[in-house]
């Protein structure tokens, strides 16, 4: 029953993309990083209902006051930042634990390429958080939720159906390795 268990997440992922769409921005990234005062407000009522928002809308401000000299950095000038190091540890143990998820085993692979697998699910890991750091502010996070869960339904369609035809053709073993991979990235740009 464990192609019941991969597909439920894909059916979890599916009711957030339906939703997600009628669900407004968060109101500090339209106020910090758009700029759009009339639209925080509005997302403000839209979240939390009618009511006099000036004392967050005041903190918002402030913030974006305090931000406005702070230089946004890149991912190299963070790596290289000390004050993050902690963190950066935390966050690559993180993502390195993902390799005993067992991931590798869905494919029904030879056990002496399954190391390989692993070391691709960490590499995967690590191209979807700089590609991500590096376009969210550019697309926002709701396109970047909306098209990751799109490509991991896409994903999840494309892996069940290589492993019901794995035990036809030998290639197909691969092949949803390739789509594991792919949705670890597609996971990490989005959700």
């Amino acid at each position: 029953m464990w192609n019941v268990l991969l597909s439920f997440s894909g059916l979890v992922a599916l009711t957030q993309l339906l939703f997600l769409p009628f669900f407004p921005e968060s109101p500090p990234y339209l106020l910090l990083q758009k700029g759009d005062k009339a639209g925080c407000l509005k997302a403000m009522k839209q979240l939390w209902g009618e009511g006099n928002y000036h004392t967050e809308f005041d903190d918002l401000m402030k913030e974006k006051a305090i931000t406005k000299g702070t230089k946004i950095m890149n991912v190299l000038e963070v790596l290289r930042e000390p004050s993050v190091y902690r963190q950066l540890t935390t966050m690559l143990l993180l993502l390195l634990s993902l390799q005993l998820c067992g991931l590798s085993a869905t494919a029904n692979l030879h056990e002496s390429i399954i190391p390989y697998v692993s070391l691709g699910v960490s590499i995967s890991e690590l191209i979807s958080v700089i590609f991500c750091s590096s376009i969210i502010d550019r697309f926002g996070r709701r396109i970047l939720l909306c098209g990751g869960y799109l490509l991991m339904a896409l994903i999840l369609v494309l892996l069940e159906t290589s492993l019901l035809l794995s035990d036809r053709f030998l290639w197909m073993r691969y092949f949803s390795v390739i789509l594991i991979f792919l949705f670890i990235i597609a996971y990490g740009i989005g959700p």
